[in-house]
Order: C-alpha cells, then structure tokens, then sequence
C-alpha cells in the first residue's frame, strides 16, 4: 500500500509539470518580445541617423552653392576695380557655376558724393551686382555694393 504523501505527489505531477513548460514557455516568449522591442529601437536609431547624415549633405551643398555665388560676385568686382575704364553702365551675363546658372547684374551709376566743406567729388561711381539663381524651384539672390574712383 501507499502511504497518502506518495499518492498526492503523484497526482500533482503532471500539472506542476505543466506548470514549469508554461512558465519556460512565457519566459521565451518575453524574451522575443524584448528582441523585438530592441529591434525597434535600434531601427528608429538608423533611420534617425539617416535623416541626420541627409540634412548635413544638405547644408554642405548649400553651403558650397553659396560659396561659389559669392566667388562670381567676387570676381567680377576684381575685374571692374581693375579695369582702368568706367563700369558699364547696366550690364548682365550667366555664369555656370555647377550648380546651374547664376544670372549676374551689373548696375553702376554716378555717386554724387562731397566733402565737409560742401565740394563734390566727380569720378567715383557706386557699381551694384546681382547675382541671381533658381534652388529648388525658388528665387534666390545676392547683393553686392562697392565704389570705384576713376580719375578723368
């Protein structure tokens, strides 16, 4: 005969079996879902990182778009101060930059400019560029004012 502590041990057996199967299987199962959690995360990371690298390649290329705007608007201002003539009067070119084309204005007028003593100064013109370009559909411009003194 058996004693009733063996008897119920056994009875009891198969659930508590159960019992430890369910409890290993809930533990796999959060273990998936903590995987999948951290996936999630590192996922949203990457793409964050992705719109990050983006939006810099995008000011670096304004940036250098930019540049090579005011190297025009440089350039054609060494060439007027170093050009023995007067500055045309009203004069456009387009420059390709690489970046597209840059329309270029030139205006000079006449700078009435005088001294303390109320004489005014003749030979001294105040020369206006424009640069003008198209980025991304939208207008963009830049300005540059500067006097030039030819004698005569």
């Amino acid at each position: 005969r058996r004693g009733p502590g063996k008897e119920s041990t056994r009875r009891f057996r198969p659930a508590r079996r159960l019992f430890v199967m369910r409890r290993n299987r809930n533990r796999i199962a959060f273990a998936l879902y903590e995987v999948l959690l951290g996936l999630t995360i590192f996922v949203i990371g990457v793409l964050a990182l992705g719109r990050a690298v983006q939006n810099c390649l995008n000011a670096s290329q304004l940036s250098e778009e930019e540049n090579r705007v005011r190297q025009v608007l440089a350039n054609r201002m060494a060439e007027v101060e170093n050009s023995p003539i007067h500055p045309d009067a009203s004069k456009e070119d387009k420059v390709d930059t690489g970046y597209g084309v840059v329309r270029l204005i030139q205006k000079a007028v006449p700078a009435a400019l005088e001294e303390q003593d109320k004489t005014i100064i003749n030979g001294i013109t105040r020369v206006t560029l424009t640069a003008e370009w198209s980025r991304d559909g939208l207008r963009q411009s830049q300005q540059l004012v500067f006097y030039v003194y030819r004698a005569g």
